[in-house]
């Protein structure tokens, strides 16, 4: 049976890449740092019962996405107000535009796609994972893995091109 690994070095060795992912999920830097406090805590207080040690990444990160699914349904039961969907054409984001991006606008543009195809999306690229593990982290199947990562990107060349349109305009008016 392989030894239990120690809390600090958990913790050392996760939190950066957690707290990235959850930093994706949520746009925020404060609810981030909770969420992932919130996913250590869980650790903590649960952690012995994993089986196999070797699974704490996707043991972590299952655990996180859970948290934000579920702080999600809280907020969602009490929203503060809705969005409105402008009737614009998007503008296409050529692949000389996506290379003038920064990440942080990836990831303002990111937290706008919807919430299903958020976490396959910043797994995959922000976190390196592959699909299976993505599947197995996210409980869905590895086809429906595939399928919001490909949606979720197409929403996010959407949500980059009518930005950088947006910026094009707001560049072309007089100040």
């Amino acid at each position: 049976m392989a030894r239990e690994p120690d809390f600090e070095s958990v913790v050392t060795r996760y939190y950066e890449s957690l707290y990235q992912f959850a930093y994706s999920l949520t746009r925020s830097e404060a609810d981030a740092c909770d969420l992932t406090q919130q996913t250590f805590y869980i650790w903590a207080t649960k952690g012995h019962q994993l089986r196999d040690p070797a699974r704490v990444k996707t043991w972590l990160f299952t655990t996180l996405h859970r948290q934000f699914l579920e702080t999600r349904r809280r907020l969602t039961r009490f929203p503060h107000e809705s969005l409105e969907e402008l009737e614009v054409e998007p503008a296409a984001l050529t692949p000389e535009a996506a290379s003038n991006l920064d990440s942080a606008q990836v990831l303002r543009a990111l937290a706008q796609v919807d919430a299903i195809f958020q976490a396959p999306v910043a797994l995959f690229y922000l976190e390196d994972c592959p699909y299976r593990e993505i599947a197995e982290i996210l409980g869905v199947p590895l086809g429906t893995v595939k399928s919001r990562i490909a949606r979720g990107l197409m929403q996010l060349q959407k949500i980059l091109a009518d930005d950088l349109a947006a910026a094009n305009r707001e560049g072309e008016k007089p100040s």
